[in-house]
Protein backbone atom coordinates (compact mmCIF):
# COMPACT_ATOMS: atom_id res chain seq x y z
CA UNK A 1 0.00 0.00 0.00
CA UNK A 2 3.04 2.15 0.49
CA UNK A 3 2.63 3.38 4.00
CA UNK A 4 3.89 1.24 6.89
CA UNK A 5 0.90 1.06 9.45
CA UNK A 6 -1.30 -0.75 7.54
CA UNK A 7 0.69 -3.73 6.48
CA UNK A 8 -1.27 -5.86 4.69
CA UNK A 9 -4.16 -5.65 2.33
CA UNK A 10 -6.67 -7.37 4.65
CA UNK A 11 -5.48 -5.06 7.59
CA UNK A 12 -6.47 -1.84 5.35
CA UNK A 13 -9.48 -3.65 3.61
CA UNK A 14 -12.18 -2.85 6.62
CA UNK A 15 -11.17 0.79 5.97
CA UNK A 16 -11.01 1.05 2.08
CA UNK A 17 -14.47 -0.65 2.18
CA UNK A 18 -15.76 2.28 4.63
CA UNK A 19 -14.44 5.07 1.83
CA UNK A 20 -15.65 3.47 -0.61
CA UNK A 21 -17.57 5.38 -2.93
CA UNK A 22 -17.33 8.40 -0.52
CA UNK A 23 -15.86 11.64 -0.81
CA UNK A 24 -12.79 12.83 1.03
CA UNK A 25 -12.18 16.64 0.34
CA UNK A 26 -8.71 17.56 1.36
CA UNK A 27 -7.10 20.77 2.04
CA UNK A 28 -3.38 20.50 0.49
CA UNK A 29 -1.06 23.27 1.99
CA UNK A 30 1.90 24.09 4.40
CA UNK A 31 5.19 22.28 3.70
CA UNK A 32 4.13 19.38 1.83
CA UNK A 33 3.56 21.93 -1.17
CA UNK A 34 7.41 22.78 -0.99
CA UNK A 35 8.91 19.89 -0.51
CA UNK A 36 9.54 18.14 -3.77
CA UNK A 37 9.39 14.30 -2.38
CA UNK A 38 6.48 14.83 -0.30
CA UNK A 39 4.36 16.75 -3.26
CA UNK A 40 5.00 13.66 -5.21
CA UNK A 41 4.16 11.38 -2.43
CA UNK A 42 0.96 13.63 -1.74
CA UNK A 43 0.02 13.11 -5.63
CA UNK A 44 0.18 9.44 -5.47
CA UNK A 45 -1.57 9.23 -2.05
CA UNK A 46 -4.50 10.87 -3.51
CA UNK A 47 -4.03 8.89 -6.78
CA UNK A 48 -3.93 6.11 -4.73
CA UNK A 49 -7.47 6.52 -3.27
CA UNK A 50 -9.19 7.10 -6.46
CA UNK A 51 -7.86 3.83 -7.20
CA UNK A 52 -9.19 2.15 -4.02
CA UNK A 53 -12.73 3.58 -5.15
CA UNK A 54 -12.74 7.02 -3.04
CA UNK A 55 -13.61 10.47 -4.42
CA UNK A 56 -10.68 12.62 -3.26
CA UNK A 57 -11.18 16.92 -3.90
CA UNK A 58 -7.93 18.75 -3.68
CA UNK A 59 -8.72 22.24 -2.75
CA UNK A 60 -4.81 24.22 -2.08
CA UNK A 61 -3.27 27.04 -0.83
CA UNK A 62 -0.44 29.24 -1.83
CA UNK A 63 0.49 32.21 0.55
CA UNK A 64 4.37 31.49 0.70
CA UNK A 65 4.00 30.98 -3.23
CA UNK A 66 1.99 34.56 -3.17
CA UNK A 67 4.18 36.32 -1.05
CA UNK A 68 7.58 35.29 -3.14
CA UNK A 69 5.96 36.63 -6.39
CA UNK A 70 5.22 40.02 -4.58
CA UNK A 71 8.88 40.25 -3.32
CA UNK A 72 9.57 39.39 -6.99
CA UNK A 73 7.73 41.73 -8.77
CA UNK A 74 8.21 44.58 -6.08
CA UNK A 75 4.58 44.69 -4.71
CA UNK A 76 4.62 46.12 -1.54
CA UNK A 77 2.63 44.03 0.67
CA UNK A 78 0.75 44.85 4.08
CA UNK A 79 -1.42 42.64 6.65
CA UNK A 80 -4.05 43.79 9.30
CA UNK A 81 -4.43 41.35 12.07
CA UNK A 82 -2.83 38.41 10.39
CA UNK A 83 -4.40 38.89 7.07
CA UNK A 84 -2.76 40.06 3.86
CA UNK A 85 -4.30 42.87 2.78
CA UNK A 86 -5.23 42.77 -0.97
CA UNK A 87 -5.79 45.79 -3.57
CA UNK A 88 -5.97 45.34 -7.68
CA UNK A 89 -2.85 44.77 -7.88
CA UNK A 90 -2.25 42.20 -5.87
CA UNK A 91 -5.02 40.47 -6.28
CA UNK A 92 -4.08 39.66 -10.05
CA UNK A 93 -0.97 38.15 -7.88
CA UNK A 94 -3.04 35.98 -6.54
CA UNK A 95 -5.40 34.68 -9.17
CA UNK A 96 -1.50 33.99 -11.35
CA UNK A 97 -0.12 31.78 -8.44
CA UNK A 98 -3.24 30.28 -6.94
CA UNK A 99 -5.48 29.55 -10.33
CA UNK A 100 -2.31 29.09 -12.94
CA UNK A 101 1.23 28.01 -11.30
CA UNK A 102 0.52 26.03 -7.99
CA UNK A 103 -3.14 24.40 -9.68
CA UNK A 104 -1.44 23.29 -12.39
CA UNK A 105 1.45 22.20 -10.79
CA UNK A 106 -0.80 19.48 -8.79
CA UNK A 107 -2.78 18.20 -11.79
CA UNK A 108 0.50 17.79 -13.31
CA UNK A 109 1.80 16.33 -10.82
CA UNK A 110 -1.35 13.77 -9.95
CA UNK A 111 -1.19 13.18 -13.75
CA UNK A 112 2.19 12.07 -13.62
CA UNK A 113 1.54 9.59 -10.70
CA UNK A 114 -1.54 8.06 -13.24
CA UNK A 115 -4.44 9.96 -12.22
CA UNK A 116 -6.49 12.42 -14.35
CA UNK A 117 -6.26 15.04 -12.12
CA UNK A 118 -9.03 18.25 -13.30
CA UNK A 119 -7.94 22.08 -12.35
CA UNK A 120 -10.83 24.39 -11.36
CA UNK A 121 -11.41 27.96 -10.07
CA UNK A 122 -14.12 28.95 -7.29
CA UNK A 123 -15.26 30.98 -10.17
CA UNK A 124 -15.68 28.04 -12.52
CA UNK A 125 -19.32 27.24 -12.87
CA UNK A 126 -20.16 29.22 -9.90
CA UNK A 127 -18.25 26.68 -7.71
CA UNK A 128 -17.59 29.31 -5.14
CA UNK A 129 -19.59 32.71 -4.42
CA UNK A 130 -17.79 34.82 -1.98
CA UNK A 131 -18.53 37.86 0.22
CA UNK A 132 -16.22 40.50 1.62
CA UNK A 133 -14.63 39.32 4.53
CA UNK A 134 -15.20 42.39 7.33
CA UNK A 135 -12.85 42.39 9.99
CA UNK A 136 -12.95 44.61 13.40
CA UNK A 137 -9.60 45.39 15.52
CA UNK A 138 -9.15 46.84 18.64
CA UNK A 139 -6.47 49.59 18.94
CA UNK A 140 -4.34 49.00 21.17
CA UNK A 141 -3.63 52.22 22.39
CA UNK A 142 -6.75 54.10 22.65
CA UNK A 143 -9.31 50.71 22.80
CA UNK A 144 -11.10 51.74 19.76
CA UNK A 145 -12.64 49.53 17.70
CA UNK A 146 -12.33 50.44 13.81
CA UNK A 147 -13.38 48.65 10.79
CA UNK A 148 -10.16 46.79 8.53
CA UNK A 149 -10.62 46.86 4.46
CA UNK A 150 -8.77 43.86 3.53
CA UNK A 151 -9.61 44.70 -0.11
CA UNK A 152 -9.97 41.52 -2.26
CA UNK A 153 -9.97 38.82 0.73
CA UNK A 154 -13.27 37.08 0.73
CA UNK A 155 -14.73 34.22 2.52
CA UNK A 156 -17.65 31.33 1.12
CA UNK A 157 -21.02 32.38 0.81
CA UNK A 158 -22.40 29.54 -1.56
CA UNK A 159 -21.34 26.59 -3.16
CA UNK A 160 -23.13 25.19 -6.15
CA UNK A 161 -21.22 21.75 -6.80
CA UNK A 162 -22.17 20.97 -10.10
CA UNK A 163 -18.57 21.31 -11.33
CA UNK A 164 -17.39 18.72 -9.04
CA UNK A 165 -20.15 16.12 -9.28
CA UNK A 166 -20.02 16.45 -12.71
CA UNK A 167 -16.36 15.32 -12.68
CA UNK A 168 -16.98 12.70 -9.91
CA UNK A 169 -19.83 10.90 -12.16
CA UNK A 170 -18.50 10.96 -15.15
CA UNK A 171 -17.08 7.25 -17.04
CA UNK A 172 -13.46 8.49 -16.87
CA UNK A 173 -11.77 8.68 -13.20
CA UNK A 174 -11.46 12.97 -12.54
CA UNK A 175 -9.63 14.29 -9.72
CA UNK A 176 -10.66 18.01 -8.91
CA UNK A 177 -8.48 20.21 -7.44
CA UNK A 178 -9.52 23.55 -6.90
CA UNK A 179 -7.90 27.18 -6.39
CA UNK A 180 -9.75 28.94 -3.43
CA UNK A 181 -10.67 31.89 -5.52
CA UNK A 182 -14.31 33.13 -4.94
CA UNK A 183 -16.83 35.55 -7.42
CA UNK A 184 -18.97 38.04 -5.04
CA UNK A 185 -22.14 39.81 -6.38
CA UNK A 186 -20.56 42.53 -8.16
CA UNK A 187 -18.74 40.05 -10.29
CA UNK A 188 -14.77 40.68 -8.82
CA UNK A 189 -12.71 38.06 -8.19
CA UNK A 190 -11.91 37.66 -4.30
CA UNK A 191 -8.90 35.85 -2.42
CA UNK A 192 -10.54 33.03 0.07
CA UNK A 193 -8.67 31.06 2.53
CA UNK A 194 -8.03 27.81 1.47
CA UNK A 195 -9.17 25.97 5.18
CA UNK A 196 -12.20 28.04 5.02
CA UNK A 197 -13.23 27.03 1.35
CA UNK A 198 -12.09 23.27 2.35
CA UNK A 199 -14.79 23.52 4.66
CA UNK A 200 -17.59 24.82 2.64
CA UNK A 201 -17.31 22.58 -0.67
CA UNK A 202 -17.10 19.56 1.87
CA UNK A 203 -20.11 20.68 3.85
CA UNK A 204 -21.28 21.41 0.24
CA UNK A 205 -20.49 17.73 -0.79
CA UNK A 206 -21.70 16.08 2.45
CA UNK A 207 -18.28 14.73 2.63
CA UNK A 208 -17.74 11.68 4.12
CA UNK A 209 -14.27 13.34 5.88
CA UNK A 210 -12.56 16.71 5.66
CA UNK A 211 -8.69 16.88 5.94
CA UNK A 212 -6.85 19.74 6.44
CA UNK A 213 -2.99 19.11 6.15
CA UNK A 214 -0.81 21.70 8.45
CA UNK A 215 2.48 21.75 10.03
CA UNK A 216 2.08 20.64 13.18
CA UNK A 217 0.64 17.12 14.26
CA UNK A 218 -2.44 18.02 15.10
CA UNK A 219 -4.03 19.28 17.98
CA UNK A 220 -2.01 19.75 21.21
CA UNK A 221 -2.95 19.66 24.79
CA UNK A 222 -1.28 21.92 27.07
CA UNK A 223 1.28 19.01 27.81
CA UNK A 224 2.08 18.94 24.06
CA UNK A 225 0.56 15.73 23.80
CA UNK A 226 -1.63 14.90 20.55
CA UNK A 227 -5.83 15.29 21.17
CA UNK A 228 -6.57 11.90 18.96
CA UNK A 229 -10.50 12.93 19.17
CA UNK A 230 -12.35 15.85 19.45
CA UNK A 231 -16.08 16.65 20.03
CA UNK A 232 -16.93 19.61 18.28
CA UNK A 233 -18.86 21.05 21.87
CA UNK A 234 -15.01 21.02 23.23
CA UNK A 235 -13.43 23.55 20.42
CA UNK A 236 -14.76 26.44 22.43
CA UNK A 237 -13.16 25.88 25.68
CA UNK A 238 -9.95 25.07 24.14
CA UNK A 239 -9.74 28.13 22.41
CA UNK A 240 -11.32 30.03 24.87
CA UNK A 241 -8.83 28.81 27.57
CA UNK A 242 -5.89 28.96 24.98
CA UNK A 243 -4.78 25.50 24.70
CA UNK A 244 -5.56 26.28 20.62
CA UNK A 245 -4.07 29.29 19.74
CA UNK A 246 -2.55 31.37 16.65
CA UNK A 247 -3.29 29.61 13.55
CA UNK A 248 -5.04 26.35 15.03
CA UNK A 249 -7.96 28.29 15.96
CA UNK A 250 -9.04 29.05 12.52
CA UNK A 251 -8.61 25.43 11.41
CA UNK A 252 -10.39 24.21 14.90
CA UNK A 253 -13.15 26.83 13.62
CA UNK A 254 -13.66 25.45 10.15
CA UNK A 255 -13.49 22.17 11.31
CA UNK A 256 -16.26 22.56 13.59
CA UNK A 257 -18.18 24.26 11.09
CA UNK A 258 -18.05 22.27 8.66
CA UNK A 259 -19.36 18.73 10.80
CA UNK A 260 -22.37 20.83 12.52
CA UNK A 261 -23.25 21.63 8.53
CA UNK A 262 -23.19 18.15 6.94
CA UNK A 263 -19.63 16.50 7.13
CA UNK A 264 -19.46 13.10 8.70
CA UNK A 265 -15.63 14.18 10.80
CA UNK A 266 -12.88 16.43 10.46
CA UNK A 267 -9.29 16.26 10.96
CA UNK A 268 -6.41 18.21 11.30
CA UNK A 269 -3.27 16.09 10.91
CA UNK A 270 0.26 16.79 9.77
CA UNK A 271 1.06 16.95 6.38
CA UNK A 272 4.83 16.74 6.55
CA UNK A 273 4.40 13.22 7.08
CA UNK A 274 4.53 10.42 4.49
CA UNK A 275 1.13 8.94 3.32
CA UNK A 276 -0.52 10.72 6.28
CA UNK A 277 -3.88 10.84 4.28
CA UNK A 278 -3.57 7.02 4.39
CA UNK A 279 -2.27 6.21 7.37
CA UNK A 280 -5.31 9.05 8.74
CA UNK A 281 -8.06 6.53 6.72
CA UNK A 282 -6.42 3.21 6.11
CA UNK A 283 -5.31 2.47 9.92
CA UNK A 284 -7.05 2.08 13.53
CA UNK A 285 -4.91 5.11 15.00
CA UNK A 286 -5.14 7.77 12.46
CA UNK A 287 -2.61 10.16 12.07
CA UNK A 288 -4.29 13.55 13.52
CA UNK A 289 -6.92 15.25 15.64
CA UNK A 290 -10.64 14.06 15.23
CA UNK A 291 -13.24 15.97 15.15
CA UNK A 292 -16.17 14.83 14.76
Amino acid sequence: MGFESAKTLSEALPFIQRYHGKTVVIKFGGHAMVDESLFASFARDVVLLKQLGVNPVVVHGGGPQIGDLLKQLNIGTQFEDGLRVTDAETMKVVVMVLGGAINSSIVRAINAAGGNGVGLSGSDAGLLTAKKLQRTVIDPDSAIERIVDLGFVGEPDKVNPIAINALKDAKEPFIPVIAPLGVGKDGESYNINADSAAGAIASALNAKRLLLLTDVKGVLDKAGELIRSLPIDQVPALIKDGTAKGGMIPKLETAAKAVDTGVEAAVILDGRKPHALLVELFTDHGAGTLIS
